[in-house]
């Protein structure tokens, strides 16, 4: 085996030594597995089950032989380490006593079977974990080997199943790792709709390529046409071929596109998590950590002033708070020290500093003052009901479209609230009804909520890695925020009691907002009920428009669409006349939104236009 010592961080200002050093052992079980079966790779020792599937399927053999002889000689074929691939096979040829075209007609076909095997199992166990394929981030290298053993498939026109590999990898390995076979249903969905993005790619590609190659084409428009297309360059040379044009493929393609992701990476500069808040970082200092109490569901309270700061605006320093401070996507508190508007709690460092928009100097209290504090209880509540609301459509949406469902963003206001969800297409209306279906039964249980602090290790345990659904948090212990069988997750913010005091969840709706992300924006408690009453007020005013009742707008907007596009689009002449009476029972105004194809607010914008376009047609 060989030793990895990590005694550094790579960070953009250079190298930083790691408090606590690690030494990385290289040695695995797939080693030992493969030394002692003999074989001449690890391939047939580290997934027999696979490759004896794949030879069967694909008919191909391995020389063992050849393999014997050309094996020794296959890591100057690493493409990291070699400038000039087509030289060495001509070497290790030469050595061998073979001609080069055929010992690559040989090896390659082989190298591409392991290379299937491998990415296979290697998409089972990131599938499974909950990652997904897309263009960005770690789900970019998912799809690139996705894409990757696609195309070897292609290329060979080899009948292989990738789902089918996984089932054969889960089953294999089912004792040391069962949860694979949990799984596999979702592993399977995500790899089909993969491949059918693919095959959509594949189809487009003809045109995209041929401009291509009517040019000079270079690695670099290679590389882009992926990056930018997800066009692999075996495509490219498909077309090309069929025009008597020689494409040819760096052998290091594919190692070219990660150093592209990883550059593009370090540009974008991520904030880190430790990184303080530029208006208040380096205020406190000599003073004591705030003592919080905002999870002990108080509504006043009285603190001793340890410092006011002046920032342009008045920031308060109190030896304790009940005001939660901006974080976890949650906003903070707000209300009154005394008499005076806080309206904003920012956090740092472990101090909670007070905004108030006065200057320092016109504060009526000073340091070592006694002052009251007041929250708005009505602004905390409803910033605690879209929290909690946010776990429970979390939970909803795990287990209505599966366990690669995770937290990829949230943000709590006072007027909505939304949830960013990893997933693998856009939701469709049935998804948004069957997940606003169970959060509501949630709330309809008034299931007690269980808030707690736990040592890490402990809650790790109990819960596993589903605990960091917005990431990881820092520090030996953690807060639990659990609702029993449905959802937990290690959380900081705000909570109710009981699911019923969520009140009414409604999700208003629903945007892919980035490969593999899907947004759920939603209301609930009194927000729900202020955005009900809003939309029943948009639906009487497309009522007044379209001259029907609320319940007849769905059908009496389908009517004047129909019309519209006959008499707008294609200058057909219609009877002007809206005449529908039919009466939809259900949303009316969420169907309606999905005749018109818009959003609920702008529903009667859209039916405006549409009349006064349908009037002058």
């Amino acid at each position: 085996g060989n030793q990895v010592y990590m005694q550094y961080e790579v960070t953009p200002a250079g190298s930083k030594e790691l408090s606590l050093k690690v030494l990385d052992m290289g040695m695995g079980q797939e080693r030992n597995a493969w030394f002692t079966n003999g074989n001449t790779t690890s391939y047939e020792s580290t997934f027999p089950t696979v490759m004896k599937r794949l030879y069967l399927t694909t008919g191909v053999k391995p020389d063992q032989a050849l393999m014997k002889r050309f094996l020794p000689y296959s890591a100057q074929l690493n493409v990291d380490e070699t400038k000039d691939l087509e030289k060495a096979w001509k070497a290790i040829a030469e050595s061998l006593g073979e001609d080069s075209g055929s010992l690559r007609e040989r090896i390659l076909p082989l190298s591409a079977l392991f290379s299937v095997a491998e990415h296979s199992r290697s998409l089972l166990f990131a599938l499974s974990d909950g990652a997904l394929p897309s263009n960005s981030s770690g789900g970019y290298n998912l799809r690139l080997i996705l894409r990757r053993a696609l195309a070897f498939i292609d290329r060979y026109n080899w009948d292989i199943d990738l789902a089918e590999l996984c089932r054969l990898h889960a089953g294999y390995l089912s004792g040391q790792f069962p949860e694979l076979s949990d799984n596999l249903d979702d592993v399977a969905r995500v790899l089909e709709v993969e491949k059918q993005k693919y095959r959509e790619t594949r189809a487009r590609s003809k045109q995209i390529t041929s401009r291509l190659i009517s040019r000079n084409v270079t690695t670099d428009s290679l590389v882009r046409l992926y990056d930018s297309n997800g066009i692999t360059p075996g495509l490219v040379a498909e077309e090309a071929a069929r025009i008597g044009k020689k494409i040819t493929i760096p052998d290091d393609f594919y190692a070219r596109l990660g150093e592209l992701h990883e550059k593009g990476a370090d540009k974008r500069g991520e904030i880190r998590a430790d990184e303080t808040d530029p208006v208040v970082a380096g205020l406190g200092s000599g003073v004591p950590k705030t003592i919080i109490s905002y999870y002990e569901d108080k509504k006043t309270d009285h603190s001793r002033v340890l410092g006011v700061y002046d920032c342009g605006k008045a920031y308060v320093l109190l030896e304790s708070t009940i005001f939660y401070p901006t974080g976890g996507g949650q906003n903070s508190d707000q209300g009154y020290i005394n008499r005076e508007f806080v309206d904003a709690a920012i956090k740092n460092a472990g101090y909670v500093f007070h905004r108030i928009n006065k200057k320092a100097a016109d504060i009526p209290f000073k340091v070592g003052d006694t002052v009251e504090l007041k929250l708005d209880d009505a602004r905390r509540l409803q910033l605690s009901q879209h929290h909690t609301a946010a776990h429970i459509i979390n939970g909803s949406a795990r287990a209505v479209l599966g366990n690669h469902i995770w937290q990829a963003g949230a943000a709590k206001d006072v007027d909505k609230a939304r949830l960013d969800i990893t997933h693998y297409q856009q939701l469709s209306d049935d998804d948004v009804k069957r997940i606003e279906g169970l959060a509501n039964e949630i709330v309809e249980k008034n299931i007690v909520i269980n808030k707690f602090v736990e040592r890490r290790d402990i809650a790790e345990k109990r819960f596993g890695f589903r605990l960091y659904q917005g990431g990881a948090v820092p520090g030996l212990e953690i807060r639990v925020v659990e609702i029993p069988s449905f959802d937990v997750e290690a959380c900081g913010g705000t909570h109710l009691d009981f699911t019923g005091q969520v009140g009414r969840i409604r999700i208003l709706r629903t945007v892919k907002i980035q490969d593999g992300v899907v947004r759920l924006e939603f209301v609930a408690g009194r927000a729900a009920e202020e955005a009900a009453s809003e939309m029943q007020s948009m639906l009487r005013e497309a009522g007044r428009l379209l001259g029907c009742k609320p319940e007849q707008v769905p059908a009496r907007a389908d009517e004047l669409f129909s019309k519209w596009k006959q008499a707008v689009k294609k200058h057909c002449k219609v009877d002007k006349k809206l005449t529908s009476t039919e009466f939809f029972k259900g949303d009316a105004l969420g169907e309606t939104c999905r005749i018109l194809r818009t959003q609920p607010e702008h529903v009667n914008k859209t039916i405006r236009r549409f009349l006064k376009e349908l009037e002058q047609a």
